[in-house]
């Protein structure tokens, strides 16, 4: 294990030596700027001595500065880069809010605040005690896999995972000393969470050293029996495992194969698991001794092995062979287990060095290679990167992904986000949820009974998009009714279906004379905001499949019915097919392409238009437009040379086009707005039509200082009635608005 050595890194006087201790850190990686580590070092150790005079450390005897040296020399084993290494130094500082975020952004640069503002968010899994309390695996499988994926969508680099890591590392190797239940928490979490993390990163000595430690405290007695009997033979293992290396070293020479043997570390762990696995005894696992051979080439692993199996006789079905067939998360080796001297089994791993280099760091190796110029990485090390993503994805706890494509298998989780509950539960929603969802995700009960929502200790709106990481609470009353409000997709309160659905059951369950007046009052409103006046609800009840205007109220009231899908039924009712102007989108394209209508001029009207010769532009390309003299325009691809040249000449006869077909049928519309006059009223109002991507024709404002009421008439091009029903709604939701409605002659 790595640890800071106090014997050889200490001075006289009992401090670190930060310049010996920076030679050593440069002896297992490349640093590029001592003096900049050296920097970091004092740093992290003035906040320390800060934190001592003023006694406010976060544990008996702890040192911010310590564990953050610890943990850059785990990283620098890794052979991490140097903005990693700073960044560890200064983690804890950071996390125990020594020193703020944008002081080391400030002092540090960019990328060692992002670094240290990824992990930050992964922390919280670590802050919240409860997901890993109870039984031994800490919480159900479906929780432990919505914190491993939650892990995933927090993570764009790799190395806030390796620093994360790193941390956890040195967290479960100080736990001996602390109290019985935090340790248990260290442990459950390194185990449920960490290891498994460094397996899929293929950090081979990170992953044993974790389970070994979280698996001394989760098992303590089955831990200290295997350590026994592993010590009890411990001589005379070593004393054969020597006669056995002898023998392979001199049949390898004369081979001519250059190989380095050694015995193998035994992980405690692996062997318990190996015996509850297979269901045997002690004395029946294979690789209590064990050998690994090490060889230049990938050719001179088979030539090993068939010495290893000339020498000693294999045990059938206990042959692997990880080179042809690699493990997901690229290990690569051969194992073989065979009846060495005297009768007792043994198994051998062969590889290469650099496939051991592989095993040992995983991810992590390419940093070897990457060189010193960050500039210039090679395609290796950005494929590596990359394929981050996929080596997280804990294939086994997601399922069978198998037949997927790797762009669908990042889908699958970029579609949801992860969420706490107040307990520190992980709640898992689809992209977009809001507090509203999240409530009927806890609980049906509380989802009924929200009125509010406190993210991350801070009051947000219920329309509000939650985020993953963002600890919620939610609000509520004791008297449960959902509004009817949220039913309106327009309003944004509900993403889910689900959601939705639950809502609306509830509605079903109310009094019929209930969700009658509800329904009236819902419609009634959406017909006078929209100016369908004169309506017969009878005829009305009847075009959208109900007996009486009654049933279709209780419909509407209990959510079975839209408002929006009784609308353009009641404006058939008022005007007739002829008179009416069209509201309806335009059909899909059912003829060739054609440049006179499927090249849309931007604010110019109809204009002939052309399509340039040099560069000869397609639907999907980016495109501009030149005004030539007595052809119209000549439409160019953005990056057309012709084009670039012209912009530079002639910038005025230079306009926007787009590619668009024939235009939506579209009519104006005057919407007037009432509102208590503020400042910033009409630039939110503007901003709504921007969002809603409605074209502005024309807009006056008229304000009573009376009574302070703003009138604003603004006219709008509309292409449906359901447009303009969701315009209205997300002016309707601004401050200050005492009615919108839309106008008539």
């Amino acid at each position: 294990m790595v640890k800071v050595r106090e014997d050889y890194l200490l001075t006289s006087d009992g401090e670190v030596d930060i310049d010996r201790w920076v030679r050593q850190i440069e002896s297992l990686t490349q640093v590029e700027d001592a003096f900049e580590l050296r920097r970091a070092c004092e740093k992290a150790e003035r906040i320390d001595q800060q934190a001592v005079r003023e006694d406010r450390l976060w544990a008996p005897g702890a040192s911010s500065f310590r564990t953050g040296l610890e943990m850059a020399q785990v990283l620098a084993e890794l052979r991490l880069d140097q903005a990693s290494l700073i960044a560890a130094i200064l983690y804890r500082s950071v996390r125990e809010e020594r020193v703020p975020l944008t002081e080391i952004h400030a002092e540090f640069g960019d990328e060692v605040a992002r670094l240290i503002g990824g992990v930050l968010q992964m922390a919280a899994i670590s802050t919240l005690h409860h997901p890993f309390q109870g039984s031994v695996l800490g919480q159900s499988e479906g929780q432990l896999d919505n914190v491993r994926k939650m892990l995933v969508t927090m993570i764009d680099d790799v190395r806030v995972a390796l620093i994360k890591l790193a941390e956890r590392t040195c967290a479960i190797r100080a736990v001996k000393n602390v109290p019985a239940d935090k340790r248990m928490r260290v442990a459950k979490e390194v185990f449920d969470i960490y290891a498994p993390l460094a397996h899929r990163l293929g950090i081979g000595h990170i992953k044993w050293e974790l389970e070994d430690l979280s698996f001394r405290y989760l098992h303590e007695s089955a831990y200290k029996k295997i350590a026994r009997l592993i010590d009890e033979k411990r001589l005379d293992r070593e004393s054969y495992i020597r006669r056995v290396l002898e023998s392979l070293t001199e049949e390898l020479e004369q081979a001519g194969i250059s190989g380095e043997v050694s015995g193998r570390a035994k992980h405690i762990y692996s062997i318990w698991r190996k015996m509850r696995k297979k269901n045997i005894d002690f004395s029946e696992v294979y690789d209590i001794r064990a050998v690994r051979i090490l060889v230049p080439e990938l050719r001179d692993c088979y030539s090993a092995l068939g010495i290893v199996h000339g020498l000693w006789p294999h045990i059938p079905n206990e042959f692997d062979d990880y080179i042809a067939s690699p493990k997901e998360n690229g290990y690569q080796s051969l194992h073989t287990a065979v009846v060495g001297p005297e009768g007792k089994v043994m198994e051998v791993q062969i590889r290469t060095h650099k496939m051991h280099e592989e095993a040992e760091l995983g991810v992590c190796s390419h940093w070897i290679y990457k060189g010193t110029d960050k500039g210039n990485r090679s395609t290796g090390y950005d494929a590596k990167i990359n394929w981050l993503r996929q080596v997280l994805e804990w294939q086994e706890d997601l399922g069978d992904l198998s037949g997927l494509d790797d762009q669908r298998k990042s889908e699958i989780i970029a579609d949801r986000v992860y969420v706490f509950t107040p307990e520190g539960h992980v709640v898992d929603l689809p992209q977009g949820a809001t507090p509203v969802d999240f409530a009927y995700r806890v609980h049906t009960e509380v989802g009924h009974a929200c009125r509010g929502a406190r993210v991350n200790g801070r009051i947000v709106p219920l329309t509000y998009t939650l985020k993953t990481g963002d600890q919620v609470f939610v609000l509520t009353t004791n008297k449960p009714a959902p509004s009817r409000d949220w039913l309106n997709p327009s309003l944004g309160y509900i993403h889910s279906a689900r959601t939705r659905n639950k809502v609306a059951q509830w509605f079903k369950l109310q009094d019929r004379d209930r969700n009658v007046a509800d329904g009236r009052a819902i419609l009634e409103d959406e017909l006078k905001r929209l100016s369908l006046h004169g309506v017969a609800m009878g005829k009305l009840a009847r075009k959208v499949n109900f007996e009486s205007a009654d049933d279709m109220y209780a419909a509407i009231g209990a959510g079975d019915l839209r408002p929006t899908q009784v609308i353009n039924h009641a404006q058939q009712l008022l005007e007739p097919e002829d008179a009416r102007q069209p509201l309806k989108l335009v059909s899909k394209r059912d003829k060739p392409y054609d440049t006179e209508s499927d090249i849309q001029i931007q604010g110019v009207g109809k204009l002939k238009t052309q399509v340039a010769k040099c560069c000869k532009p397609l639907p999907g390309d980016a495109i501009g437009g030149y005004i030539t003299v007595g052809r119209g325009v000549t439409v160019h691809r953005q990056d057309c040379i012709t084009f670039l040249n012209l912009e530079d000449v002639e910038p005025n006869r230079i306009i926007e086009v787009s590619w668009g077909g024939k235009p939506e049928s579209v009519y104006p519309v005057d919407i007037e707005i009432e509102a208590y006059d503020r400042s910033g009223l009409l630039r939110d109002i503007t901003q709504v039509l921007t969002n809603s991507k409605s074209n502005v024709l024309a807009l006056n404002t008229l304000t009573n200082k009376d009574d302070n009421i703003a009138t604003i008439v603004v006219t709008v091009e509309i292409s449906s009635l359901e447009q303009l029903a969701r315009l209205l709604a997300h002016i309707r939701n601004l401050s200050n608005i005492l009615d919108v409605r839309r106008k008539r002659g």
